[in-house]
């Protein structure tokens, strides 16, 4: 009796998924914990950080089946008046012989389906639908000149990309092919549903390490960018105070989003997911008749498309494929991008301090990256430092804004280019 007992434990053991963890499991449900700490201790980016950590946890956790694609299997019958119920017949012709099989579809994991959404390039769409209504373009349109420090905020990806080829070619165990490279450099955009957007269609494969490491660094924009904007400016250059931005008509506000949807999709159509969304959700805010649309579209919608974007990211990065040198080479890259980005748009901001005799703020500059509005802020608060009468937010936010559209670009050139 005893020895049927232990018996019967060893084998209730064996089939747990306790008995199928290993090392690299180990080591990936404590990465999920430490991202769930920075996502609820430490507020890092919590929306997003907060599913994508868990997703990797659930991920970690053997014969979860979670992400189990569907199988099909046949059955060969007599004749179709023996198919079992709920299997679908299919007829083979051998010799001139009708064979008949019975197919049952056993259904896949419940992220397998989530995924889906990711894999189309749904998700990302919808999030920027999510992020066109709560996004004020008026900043940019009263200095269109805002766009030029978007543009050079860019440079970071462009950068990476080159960096990761050179480094693919010197390190053959790394191996970035140029896919790899186009979607690493992305993350120097600083926006998360860009970054994965632009992995799932250059390289699915290395889509966990870049939405990871693309949303790490967002969080990490107040420590990040500070050192690299002090650094690029004097003194004097982050106390100058801008002169208040023009108003903006209802009109402007409302033609702004259809002329450069125009402009960008016909300029390079592989923006369109993107551009098309966002500029729907900034067109549904400013014509002020679809206030329903607008709400669901920025919350409810957007909300709902959060948790199924986080959750199926993080669910991807299983231990095979996220404890990698490349893991380590995308993290790398991704802080190289974001530093070339953020020094980017400062130096631009000289450029233009210069040229227009001290009107322009070089600090807004950095604000070219599109971690909305968070970039912004940091303009602010790295200016009033400097200068307690500094208020530069509604003038970073030119830039701010200017970045999403930007990086939405330099992802449709990648895509159109390398894809």
């Amino acid at each position: 009796m005893r020895s049927y007992m232990f018996q019967t434990v060893i084998d209730l053991w064996m089939e747990s998924g306790f008995a199928m963890l290993t090392i690299q499991h180990v080591i990936m449900i404590l990465i999920s914990f430490v991202l769930i700490y920075l996502a609820i201790g430490k507020g890092f980016e919590p929306l997003l950080l907060l599913p994508i950590a868990f997703g990797m946890l659930l991920a970690n956790l053997p014969m979860g089946g979670l992400f189990a694609e569907p199988e099909v299997s046949y059955t060969l019958i007599q004749s179709p008046e023996l198919l079992p119920e709920g299997a679908s017949l299919k007829t083979v012709i051998e010799g001139g012989q009708t064979i008949y099989y019975a197919a049952k579809t056993q259904v896949g994991g419940l992220i397998y389906y989530l995924y889906q959404g990711v894999k189309l390039g749904i998700y990302p769409s919808l999030i920027f639908l999510g992020i066109g209504t709560m996004t004020d373009f008026g900043p940019l349109i009263a200095r269109p000149s805002s766009f030029l420090l978007g543009a050079a905020a860019q440079v970071g990806i462009f950068v990476t990309f080159i960096g990761a080829i050179v480094i693919g070619a010197l390190v053959p165990s790394i191996g970035f092919t140029a896919q790899d490279a186009g979607a690493i450099g992305i993350i120097g955009g600083a926006d998360g549903p860009t970054a994965i957007y632009t992995a799932t269609k250059l390289s699915p494969e290395l889509l966990p390490s870049i939405a990871i490491a693309a949303y790490s660094y967002m969080a990490l924009v107040p420590i990040i960018q500070p050192p690299i904007m002090r650094l690029l400016t004097t003194h004097k250059e982050r106390s100058i105070v801008m002169e208040q931005l023009r108003p903006v008509s209802k009109t402007e506000k409302i033609v702004f989003p259809i002329l450069v949807a125009v402009f960008c999709i016909l300029l390079i159509p592989s923006t369109a997911p993107l551009i098309g969304m966002l500029m729907l959700g900034n067109l549904m805010k400013e014509s002020g008749v679809v206030e329903r649309l607008t709400k669901t579209a920025g919350n409810e919608l957007m909300n709902i498309v959060t948790i199924f974007l986080g959750i199926s990211v993080g669910a991807t990065a299983n231990a095979e494929r996220f404890l990698t040198p490349r893991t380590l080479g995308i993290i790398v890259l991704g802080l190289i991008a974001f530093s070339f980005g953020t020094a980017g748009g400062v130096l631009l901001g000289k450029l233009m301090s210069w040229a227009t005799k001290g009107k322009i703020n070089p600090l807004i500059g950095s604000a070219g990256v599109s971690a909305v509005p968070m970039a912004a802020r940091v303009s602010q608060r790295v200016g009033q430092e400097t200068n307690p009468n500094n208020y530069l937010l509604m003038h970073a936010m030119g830039p701010n804004v200017a970045g999403v559209i930007g990086s939405a670009v330099a992802a449709g050139v990648l895509i159109s280019v390398l894809g």
